[in-house]
């Protein structure tokens, strides 16, 4: 463009030269010769103009010249301060999130079948999780999770936890079952410990019991006796030992909730249950089972593996963000809460960074990039103004002749 531009200024000129030397022989040699005059001026006007935005005409030090160059830092400034006024205000913001539906378009995006972007973001969730946790050194990072879970588990109070667990499911009947399962656990246990139980009663009866064998007959009665207590308890609900189970158990969960010296007893059992080498020893043993486990699901692309599953789980997340209305709200409500922010928060760091980015480039660099984007479109300025230039100066000769 801008050698059409200067070619067309030196086809003016010439043209000029050729009126110039025919105009005696035909009068309409006199417009041809006002056309050319007027724009080689146009054209040189234009040319100036252009050429004085990026550097000195000639070379010239003419003053107001190289304005892009001479004024780089304002322009930086200038340019931060309208990207900041115009584009990163909470307003400016809000108003263009709100009409963007991000999540329908990210549904969309995920939820794109067998071809494109969507579909390798799925099928190579998998393959990104084994090779994170394959560069990951294991013993440092179990050890790292170790600590972690270790450190929020010291901040938890455990027993008011504890309690207040206990209590719901007192209030919602589901220590009913663990009740039962513990009094067939002790019919279980007495019956596997029967000889146990004859053997202690003897061992305590005297001479004189033994030499009866009343030893035998009194272990009889208690075991017969513990047994048909069980059962009793087992199957009613409103057996009065079943009550004063029911009462031990409100009373532990009260106590777990409300007691200093209960707190603190649970308190001390857990910290002495941390600070077992044994629990880090088990602790390793399962984050390297899951560890592995976990790499070859994800190395395996059947259906049922944990690629497939994540790859799944991405396009059923796309499904819902695309159909469901009310999730697209919430997720569309998120983002722009979180690009307001982002723009009250960090806008003045982002706009101070567009100005120090544009400051720290030398002058050849902002003239080369700023006159690679807009050139073209200047050249055509140069072209307007030589044809322009030309026509006016048609229309002032044509005036000139019959005034």
């Amino acid at each position: 463009m801008r050698r059409i531009a200067t070619g067309l200024l030196v086809s003016m000129a010439g043209l000029f030269a050729l009126a110039r030397s025919m105009l005696e022989t035909h009068p309409a040699w006199g417009y041809v010769l006002a056309f050319s005059e007027a724009a080689m001026v146009g054209g040189l006007a234009d040319w100036f103009a252009v050429t004085a935005l990026f550097r000195r005409p000639l070379g010239l030090p003419i003053p107001h010249t190289a304005i892009i160059p001479e004024n780089k830092d304002r322009i930086a400034d200038t340019m931060a301060n309208f990207l900041r006024t115009n584009f990163l205000t909470p307003v400016v913001v809000a108003r263009r999130m709100r009409a963007m539906n991000l999540a329908k378009a990210t549904g969309d995006f995920l939820s794109r079948p067998a071809k494109g972007e969507g579909s390798r973001i799925r099928s190579g969730a998998g393959g990104i999780l084994a090779e994170v946790l394959e560069s990951l050194d294991p013993e440092r990072l179990g050890g790292q999770v170790r600590a972690g879970l270790l450190h929020q588990v010291e901040k938890l109070e455990v027993s008011p936890l504890l309690g207040q667990m206990l209590a719901g499911a007192i209030a919602d009947k589901r220590h009913l079952p663990l009740i039962d399962a513990l009094i067939r656990w002790a019919g279980l246990t007495l019956e596997d410990n029967e000889n146990m139980v004859r053997q202690i009663i003897h061992d305590k009866a005297n001479s004189v019991v033994r030499w009866t064998g009343l030893d035998e007959r009194l272990a009889n009665s208690v075991l017969d006796g513990l047994y048909r207590l069980l059962a009793e308890v087992l199957v009613n609900p409103d057996h009065p030992l079943r009550g004063k189970i029911e009462e031990g158990l409100e009373k532990l969960a009260h106590d777990l909730q409300t007691d200093p010296a209960m707190g603190a007893k649970v308190e001390a059992m857990k910290n002495d249950l941390l600070a077992n080498p044994a629990l880090a020893a088990w602790w390793m043993g399962v984050w390297e089972r899951l560890r592995t486990a976990l790499i070859a699901s994800a190395r395996n692309p059947g259906a049922g593996a944990l690629g497939g599953q994540l790859a799944g789980m991405i396009g059923e997340l796309g499904q819902a963000l695309r159909e469901d209305e009310a999730l697209q709200d919430q997720v569309n409500r998120f983002a722009r809460r979180t690009a307001v922010g982002v723009a009250t928060r960090y806008g003045g760091q982002i706009v101070q960074l567009v100005s120090e980015t544009v400051r720290r480039w030398d002058a050849k660099t902002v003239t080369g990039r700023i006159e690679g984007a807009v050139s073209r479109d200047l050249q055509f300025i140069r072209l307007n103004g030589t044809l322009v230039g030309g026509l006016v100066g048609v229309v002032i000769h044509l005036v000139s002749e019959f005034v």
